[in-house]
């Protein structure tokens, strides 16, 4: 029974959220009655009605008029209409006499007059509404005015019934409403209590509480069945909004401990759904009163901000590790759940409070496993825990993972050339076996050869730069990672873009083909606009763009063929430069030279001038014309916006967006005012990082869908759509308007600071022993050189695996001899750097 009670306020309050939400217009709801006569004959028994009594014509009325109209809504929502009464002239009356007209407005209950509000108190939608609802709420919400009275209530409910306790400091305030809305729905189940008085908040409270600011306690009294025992109480954390208390009333109603029996990966408590960690504590039957005890004395100090739950070793297939004794999981999807060892509950308690807590015990666990792993291994590596960089420690503690590069080629100085012409396309990834994103793009490269073993005319291939400096120095290599498409061994194209699986297998894919494509008849050139491509590769790139031109424009085609080398693995291109590629511009509404386009899910050809003929305007015009009009911003194509240096419109959704939204923003995106700021949208289940983002912007994550204006390239300013409003392109247009002219108040102001490494990188020349001799950039190493044919083990760790044919690795003694070898100074480095220069801050895996 009181699950279904439950389940009946949570289903009310949820269409409450929902009917406020819509929007609707200004006089929906209000209703107008001829006489007083009409008005007092229609009235219905137990129904309640908020009157105001007014002449026919009464300009003075109109500004009470504008707010009592827009509280219909809001009222009706409760059950209670809204009437205007017009007086006649020769009516003088109580209710329309001329010292009453307009200067009150009367609350009914059927035929029963239950309270006169003057005017002057209903001086907005909020104040009409909560005043409204005390007053038909009189007897339910109690309001107290001393300790004594508050004590009094307690002393009656203890045993029976919880209290919700609310301070506002006036009636009348959004707050106030707040808290009325919620006695209307939670009325029935828990004792709302009132007051407005600062000194009774003080005396409530063992710290010294802002009484400028409203306060809402939940008093736990049903769990005090002895009379001398004071009611637990718990503060709500979170400003006194009606959805704040909802969530923290649904948090106090939630059992205080779960008992587990199932796998922890498919629990799911109020807790995770509000957003909120779930703690397990784990128990044996030895021990189950003591666990049972001690997740309850936890549960009380995370009242609200945490769920706790009692999870049995005992379960099969529980992959739990045999010393750990909480799991902790978080309300983030896809994040598994952690397990720690914690010393006491003292720790369990900051491990939610404070969020680097996790950070810091995982790490401290990870370097006790290291180094129990270390001893059996290597003595040496036992600092790889602590790294200054993110890829660097997150590539060392997986680096006894074998990568399977069977599909890559090894190329060194002596094979390098021969293998080049084996295939149509060669794929060159220049890495140093040592440095940490060499090693981290080569498990997407390992990925990618896995996923093209079948494409014929592709060959994968990879040079250690370690090993061969000087073949990297020939090829024009002077950074780590490069890759590199050689066509025919003869000419080469870098890539430059993400080093993703996705992209880099997009990439090569697309590099097979020739960019431009050249056309030949005005078929293929219609075709090639209706997508006719090599459905191996339609799946990549969407946009499609042919160049057209006629034989007076040579140099612009010359600049597009250009651009198209240049673009070439990035995008798909066509160029038509027949007899009749003037017909073919001209049913596009444009003339030679022209660039026809069809963008993702598009039937239309779109079509614009080629003013420009440089190859870099040119190259920069097709990189503009590729980014989606209304974009969903994701971690890879970012880059490519922040890139605009433009402000970002950017709406941020908890799903898909609605098909209203979408249009809106549509329009918005394609109108005259799209070229001054990007117009797009994030999708927090997809991009995750998007709730650190809008924690950043306001510190907890405001309700969902929220439209923010940012300027990250100016002052850092962020603006927040008023979330009254609706998200239509007339509205935003409006506040944008406002913004520009300086009448909206920012949100928040990023910081100015620049994003730097946490520690400087390391200068590796600098370290290098005097007797080093310098090399020529052009010279490479002569294969007797001790460089070359005896490198001692690379400071990162090989994790590549495969080069142990070609090169044999001496061992560390034989090292530590070679005192005087070239090179010394520089290779077996790393790890030392980072044990001498060992820091306190550590980062987590990426």
């Amino acid at each position: 029974m009181a699950a279904q009670k439950d389940r009946w306020v949570c289903s009310l309050v949820f269409l409450l959220f929902c009917a406020s939400s819509i929007p609707k217009s200004e006089s929906v709801g209000l209703q107008q009655e001829p006489s007083p006569q009409h008005y007092f004959s229609a009235l219905e028994a137990g129904r309640a009605s908020l009157a105001f009594f007014t002449p026919s014509v009464s300009p003075d009325a109109q500004p009470f008029l504008e707010q009592i109209e827009s509280s219909a809504e809001a009222l009706q929502d409760y059950g209670i209409s809204v009437v205007k009464v017009n007086c006649p002239k020769e009516d003088v009356s109580r209710y329309c006499g001329k010292e009453n007209a307009l200067r009150k407005a009367f609350l009914f209950r059927g035929n029963r007059l239950i309270r006169e509000f003057p005017t002057d108190a209903l001086f907005d939608v909020n104040s009409i509404v909560a005043n409204v609802l005390f007053a038909l709420l009189f007897n339910e919400v109690k309001y107290v005015e001393t300790l004594a009275d508050l004590e009094n209530i307690e002393n009656v409910l203890k045993g029976k019934s919880n209290m919700v306790f609310a301070y506002v400091p006036a009636t009348g305030t959004a707050e106030h409403r707040a808290v009325m809305e919620a006695a209307f729905v939670y009325g029935t189940i828990h004792q709302f209590v009132l007051t407005t008085e600062a000194a009774l908040l003080k005396a409530t409270s063992h710290d010294d509480p802002d009484v400028s600011s409203a306060w809402l306690l939940f008093c736990h009294c049903q769990q005090a069945t002895n009379p001398a025992q004071p009611c637990r109480r718990t503060a709500l954390a979170q400003p006194l909004t009606l959805l704040n208390i909802h969530r923290h009333l649904k948090l106090m109603g939630a059992p205080l401990v779960t008992e587990v029996a199932e796998d922890p990966e498919k629990v799911s408590t109020v807790h995770l759904q509000l957003g909120l960690p779930l703690v397990f504590i784990l128990s044996q039957k030895e021990t189950y009163e003591a666990d049972r005890r001690t997740a309850e004395f936890v549960a009380w100090q995370l009242l609200g901000k945490a769920g706790v739950a009692l999870l049995s070793r005992d379960l099969r297939d529980l992959n739990v590790l045999h010393r750990s004794n909480v799991a902790l999981k978080t309300p983030d999807e896809g994040m598994p759940i952690q397990y720690l060892v914690l010393e006491d509950t003292d720790e369990v308690i900051t491990l939610v409070e404070d969020k680097n807590k996790v950070k810091q015990i995982q790490e401290d666990e990870q370097q006790q496993e290291e180094e129990e792993e270390e001893d059996e291994d290597e003595k040496e590596d036992n600092n790889q825990d602590i790294q200054d960089d993110q890829v660097v420690e997150a590539v060392s503690r997986d680096k006894k993972r074998e990568l399977p590069l069977e599909q890559v080629l090894v190329l060194t100085e002596e094979n390098f050339h021969s293998s080049l012409s084996e295939a149509a396309r060669t794929v060159v990834l220049f890495y140093a076996s040592w440095e940490a994103v060499s090693l981290a793009v080569l498990r997407s490269y390992s990925e990618v050869a896995t996923h093209l073993k079948e494409t014929s005319g592709v060959l994968l291939c990879r040079v250690n730069c370690w090993d061969w400096p000087g073949l990297c120095s020939q090829e024009n290599v002077t950074q780590f990672p490069t890759m590199k498409i050689y066509k025919e061994g003869q000419h080469s194209v870098t890539y430059d873009g993400m080093w993703g699986t996705e992209e880099l297998s997009s990439f090569i894919l697309l590099s097979r083909v020739s960019c431009p494509v050249k056309l030949a008849t005005l078929g293929e050139a219609e075709g090639y606009l209706k997508g006719e491509f090599p459905s191996e590769l339609s799946s990549h790139h969407h946009t499609l763009l042919l160049g057209v031109f006629s034989a007076a424009t040579g140099e612009a085609k010359e600049a597009f063929e250009e651009a198209g080398n240049i673009l070439s693995g990035h995008v798909r291109m066509g160029m038509y430069f027949e007899d009749d590629a003037l017909a073919l511009s001209r049913k596009y509404s444009v003339s030679p030279p022209a660039l026809l386009f069809t963008r993702s899910g598009g039937q239309s050809v779109e079509g614009i001038s080629l003013s420009k003929h440089s190859v870099q305007d040119m190259v920069q015009m097709i990189r503009y014309e590729l980014l989606d009009i209304f974009p969903e911003i994701t971690v890879p194509n970012l880059p490519q916006y922040l890139q605009l240096r433009k402000p970002f419109l950017i709406l941020f959704s908890a799903g898909d967006i609605s098909q209203m939204e979408s249009k809106e923003m549509l329009k918005l995106a394609k109108g005259g005012a799209q070229r001054a700021f990007v117009v797009c949208w994030l999708n927090l289940k997809k991009t995750p990082v998007g709730h650190g983002i809008l924690r950043k912007y306001f510190s907890t994550t405001p309700p969902l869908p929220v439209l923010l204006w940012v300027n990250l390239h100016s002052g850092g300013q962020v603006f927040k759509f008023p979330p009254e409003q609706s998200i239509s392109e007339m509205n935003i247009l409006s506040w944008l308007e406002k913004l520009q002219a300086g009448l909206e108040i920012p949100s928040s102001t990023l910081s100015e600071e620049d994003w730097k490494p946490p520690l400087p990188a390391y200068d590796f020349l600098q370290m290098m022993e005097p007797s080093v001799p310098e090399l020529s950039p052009n010279t490479s190493p002569h294969p007797g050189d001790t460089l070359v044919s005896h490198p001692p083990k690379s400071p990162g760790g090989d994790t590549a695996g495969g080069d142990s044919a070609t090169r044999e690795e001496p061992s560390q003694e034989s090292t530590a001899e070679e005192v005087g070898s070239p090179g010394r100074g520089l290779r077996g480095t790393a790890r030392r750097l980072a044990a001498r220069d060992k820091q306190g801050k550590r980062h987590s895996e990426l």
